[in-house]
């Protein structure tokens, strides 16, 4: 039996938005290199040099798959880590410049943690979530700006943003943008224009705990961590070398099927937008229907609790996400959602990958309406 990622017999697991199965490449990779790759790559004996071979291939396979040279990407302990080095570092070294970070209502809030740390100025969205470019224009080109700040696509909607025409303005206004591709990469292509750029391994099949950040050549960054080179990306600390091994292999495989695969997740999502809205009553899909990521959908539910729905569902056997945090501790509704202007109450992201099976698609669609009836009808509705 082909190794999927997931155990048999488990739910139809439909939160890849969040953690993608680990992919068989990446497996297998990461049984090899925990034997050959444990040692110091910083030393001088033979097993530090295996460790240094398998670290510089590891990068160039990244750097490959990313259209970059290897000496452009870092590796991290996350995704988060990379995006607030990303920030962090690039405000840091145009602190001649300015001290604001432009980046739209959207961003993850891993990146709005860090622009909490300074100035910032943000820049709307319309209601499918694509940033108002003429608002973006005028805030790169404002005094003081030092860094600009664009997802590549909703993590919560899956509406792609306009990052080549972002980054002509900011290149207009003499500005480098940062890019959190973590959720395109291994999916769509990111568009050019780009200075900067984070990513996460286990968004797109590799294991947890691998982060990616690419600072092009010529961007200027310094480390916002007490390190040796305070001009090289890079996090202090031992690497966790199988990981990063693991991680570019599972890219170079994913890429690999990155277009059939978008092909036939794209046509289950058009199945699920288009049957949600014909069989849930108040319902709203939100998100560009067409400029979209291919595996992610997201719609609300009118009168229903959002966490009662995503037990109901994991009840049935399905592992979904919210698209809105009013389901975690933070009982607020979600930024990306208030942004844009839609839904929130009774939300739902539903985000597929490889092991996705169109039986399992079909189940969900059987089973969702009578379960928001029933929400609806226990609190009165």
């Amino acid at each position: 039996m082909e190794y999927t990622g997931v155990p048999a017999g488990a739910a139809a697991y439909m939160d890849a938005a969040s953690a993608v199965p680990l992919h068989p490449v990446a497996a297998e990779a990461l049984v090899a290199a925990l034997a050959d790759g444990w040692a110091d790559p910083a030393r001088l004996y033979s097993a530090s040099r295996r460790a240094q071979q398998l670290r510089d291939a590891a990068h160039a396979a990244l750097a490959e798959a990313l259209g970059v040279r290897p000496d452009e990407v870092s590796l991290w302990p996350s995704g988060t880590a990379a995006a607030q080095a990303a920030v962090l570092g690039g405000l840091a070294g145009r602190a001649r410049r300015g001290d604001t970070l432009v980046h739209s209502a959207i961003e993850h809030s891993a990146v709005l943690h860090a622009a909490a740390r300074g100035r910032a100025a943000e820049v709307g969205v319309d209601r499918l979530g694509r940033l108002d470019l003429d608002a973006w224009d005028r805030a790169v080109s404002a005094p003081g700006v030092a860094l600009a700040g664009l997802i590549s696509a909703s993590h919560e909607v899956g509406t792609l943003q306009p990052v080549a025409a972002a980054a002509d303005y900011c290149a207009e206004a003499g500005v480098p943008l940062f890019v959190d591709a973590a959720q395109s990469i291994g999916r769509v292509p990111v568009p050019p224009g780009w200075s900067l750029l984070s990513a996460s391994a286990h968004k797109w099949g590799g294991p947890p705990g691998v982060g990616v950040l690419v600072v092009r050549k010529g961007v200027r960054w310094i480390s916002p961590y007490p390190q040796d080179d305070l001009y090289r990306p890079g996090v202090p600390g031992a690497l966790d070398l199988p990981a990063a091994v693991a991680a570019a292999a599972s890219l170079r495989a994913v890429l690999g099927e990155a277009q059939a695969e978008a092909v036939r997740l794209s046509a289950l999502v058009d199945r699920i937008r288009e049957r949600v809205a014909a069989t849930v009553p108040d319902v709203e899909v939100v998100g560009d229907p067409v400029q979209r990521l291919p595996h992610l959908v997201t719609f609300s539910c009118l009168y229903v609790d959002g966490e009662a729905l995503l037990h109901a569902l994991d009840r049935q056997g399905f592992a979904v996400s919210s698209g809105s945090s009013c389901t975690a501790s933070t009982l607020r509704p979600s930024h990306v959602l208030e942004a844009m202007g839609v839904l929130s109450h009774g939300n739902v992201r539903i985000s597929l990958h490889r092991g996705t099976t169109a039986a399992e698609v079909d189940r969900f669609l059987a089973v969702l309406p009578g379960l928001v009836a029933a929400i609806r009808a226990e609190a009165g509705m």
